[in-house]
């Protein structure tokens, strides 16, 4: 079904991108799936707007609203396990433009995993942008904030948005680059 066009069943609220603004899809729009990837669809609208859509609305443009939802993590038992399993977490968000999962595209600056006085863990994430002005943004920290939560034993978890140094695709590794017809 992936670039081919399909008729939305019923009303969707999906994220306009790059804005990251909010937008209705109604009944009966025309879309093409150009990704569906981390439990979401970037689609293009017939009048050439690029937006994202949540898997769980995956059965307005077709698909089985189950095939997109991720499920929970092993429980760690050490702060490495619970880092091992960040970055296993980080590598199912993704860039609604770019089909690399953020890790990959070397949008991660920072990963620090701290034990608390209580059981378990803090999470603290330095992440930045393709692009400073993309209002997918806060959107996408949302994102990693609670798929990373979804790991049993972390108890806090903090993403901040950085641009120092500002992302080039010299940080992405050679088989991010290779994907993406780069090399």
């Amino acid at each position: 079904m992936w670039n081919e066009s399909v008729t939305l069943s019923r009303d969707v609220e999906a994220t306009e991108v790059p804005y990251g603004y909010p937008v209705l899809l109604e009944t009966g729009t025309r879309v093409t799936v150009t990704q569906a990837l981390g439990g979401w669809f970037t689609v293009v609208t017939d009048d050439g707007r690029a937006v994202r859509i949540a898997g769980n609305d995956a059965d307005a443009i077709g698909n089985d609203p189950g095939i997109q939802l991720d499920t929970a993590p092993p429980v760690p038992e050490s702060a490495e396990e619970v880092e091992k399993l960040v970055w296993d977490q980080l590598r199912t968000c993704f860039d609604p433009e770019i089909p690399v999962n953020i890790a990959d595209l070397g949008l991660i600056y920072g990963c620090l995993v701290t034990s608390l006085e209580e059981d378990g863990y803090r999470v603290d994430i330095d992440m930045t942008l393709t692009a400073p002005g993309c209002g997918m943004g806060e959107i996408l920290k949302v994102e990693v904030e609670h798929k990373i939560m979804k790991i049993p034993t972390v108890k806090d978890v903090e993403v901040e948005l950085v641009f120092e140094p500002p992302w080039d695709m010299s940080m992405m590794p050679e088989a991010a680059k290779l994907q993406l017809g780069l090399m």
